[in-house]
């Protein structure tokens, strides 16, 4: 039996997904979901729905009993995280998992002084219980998600620019989809127990690259506009945007300036047999015209 947590999400749906095309019976995968009213699209698809919180531990030893292989979808919680996150692994021994797969990041800067700490430090506890928890397990080092450009960018990008500072920092975006996929792989394929996996694009872009490839996606010129992180700030802050909001951007967007996402490298291509989706051809999947 395979479980998959965060299944209402777009990373465990996604995942589903291409379990299901892999020939993998539905009546063999199980998910986790708060609400079986939402996760009724997968109980229509034969999927087993199995409801629970990561706040409960008692749902989530229920819901992991039987599992062969267990996909952890990283909580979206990130002020509970760490604590639900080490819920599920305490929860995931008891139950007797037999393989714990989590959707780790890829980073360099593993302390407090990191501009994105605020997010790394429930990925860097949780990994560190699963370790310690005896669990044979397989990490997945995501790098940044391509599929977060638009949010950061704003809806006016194709006739205001790229607006963000990210200085001429490089990153390794990965698609969604392409991170989905691989965890399919390693849910479906053996000798993965015990390894770390780099899961990135196998190009970098800087955000100056982004706007080029935007260019050519959309059709339209845009340009990209590097202010100071004051200036920024001063601007979203302006246009009503939350503070909250404001941070995390700035956040990420040192991390880039930094070179925090740009990876050494990529073990995407292999998992998937194939070149992973680049940054144009997801922006073609966003922006196009046609």
């Amino acid at each position: 039996m395979i479980v998959v947590t965060g299944a209402t999400g777009h990373l465990g749906s996604a995942t589903i997904d291409f379990l299901l095309r892999k020939g993998v019976p539905a009546h063999e995968i199980a998910v986790l979901a708060r609400s079986a009213d939402k996760a009724q699209p997968l109980a229509a698809r034969g999927v087993e729905v199995r409801t629970g919180d990561y706040n409960d531990y008692g749902s989530l030893v229920k819901a992991f009993t039987g599992a062969d292989k267990l996909l952890l979808v990283s909580s979206n919680d990130i002020s509970q995280r760490s604590q639900q996150q080490a819920n599920a692994v305490n929860a995931a021994k008891e139950a007797g998992v037999k393989h714990l797969i989590y959707t780790s990041f890829d980073r360099k800067d593993e302390t407090d002084h990191s501009p994105i700490a605020f997010v790394a430090k429930a990925h860097l506890e949780t990994e560190q219980a699963i370790r310690a928890s005896g669990i044979p397990y397989t990490i997945m080092r995501n790098t940044l998600y391509a599929d977060i450009l638009p949010m950061f960018w704003g809806d006016q990008v194709l006739s205001t620019g790229i607006f963000i500072p990210a200085g001429q920092g490089k990153a390794a975006f990965t698609t969604r989809q392409d991170m989905a996929e691989a965890a399919a792989v390693l849910l479906t394929t053996l000798g993965h127990e015990g390894k770390e996996y780099l899961i990135a694009g196998s190009e970098r872009y800087s955000q100056a690259d982004a706007a080029e490839a935007l260019s050519r996606a959309s059709g339209k010129p845009v340009v990209y506009h590097n202010p100071t992180p004051e200036a920024f700030q001063s601007a979203l802050t302006a246009a009503g945007v939350p503070a909250e909001a404001v941070g995390m951007v700035q956040g990420f967007a040192q991390a880039i300036n930094q070179g925090e996402f740009e990876a050494t490298g990529t073990d995407l291509e292999k998992l998937l047999g194939r070149k992973p989706t680049t940054l144009e051809g997801y922006l073609r999947s966003v922006y196009s015209a046609n």
